[in-house]
């Protein structure tokens, strides 16, 4: 009789402790984050390919916001600093690749509904595809908003940043 409640016992503490740590298990699995990560060193300027990343499990709660958590999300993004094997960068350290440079002369153009003009400035800060950069007319030097839409292009969106002061005395 003493075996039988024994083996009673043993078959209650069991049916008790194994959803338990079904439990535990599952919940310490639920926060876990999976991130994308570089599979080697990237060194700053690099354009990262699908090569170059792989993917880590890390806890939900010690993630950084801004980590990337898809490979799309960093393909063919160029590195703003090394980012270094196996360990999680944010989408600040990474940027789309720039064909403006500061100080480039630029094809801008202004594009409104029956008119297209184009005209020469000087890009006043860097960007890529997609990116806002601010353009110098040389003429005026007027400093005027672009758009980048291809490698030493761009297009202006009108809106005027700043305008050279007067400096001429007015009688």
């Amino acid at each position: 009789m003493n075996q039988a409640k024994s083996k009673t016992l043993f078959l209650i503490a069991l049916l008790v402790l194994v959803p338990a740590m079904l439990l535990a298990a599952s919940s310490a699995f639920a926060n876990t984050v999976r991130i994308v990560v570089p599979a080697h060193d990237i060194a700053r300027g690099d354009t990262i390919s699908e090569s170059d990343l792989t993917f880590a499990t890390v806890d939900g709660a010690a993630l950084m916001s801004g980590v990337p958590t898809k490979m799309e999300e960093v393909k063919g993004l160029q590195a703003r600093r090394v980012l270094s094997a196996g360990q999680p960068f944010r989408s600040d350290d990474v940027r789309r690749p720039i064909v403006v440079t500061k100080g480039q002369m630029v094809t801008m153009q202004f594009v409104v509904p029956g008119v297209e003009l184009s005209a020469m400035g000087r890009a006043m800060s860097e960007g890529g595809i997609g990116d806002t950069v601010t353009v110098q007319n040389p003429t005026s030097y007027r400093m005027i908003a672009a758009t980048v839409i291809a490698p030493g292009t761009v297009r202006a969106s009108g809106a005027v940043i700043s305008s050279p002061t007067n400096t001429i005395a007015r009688r």
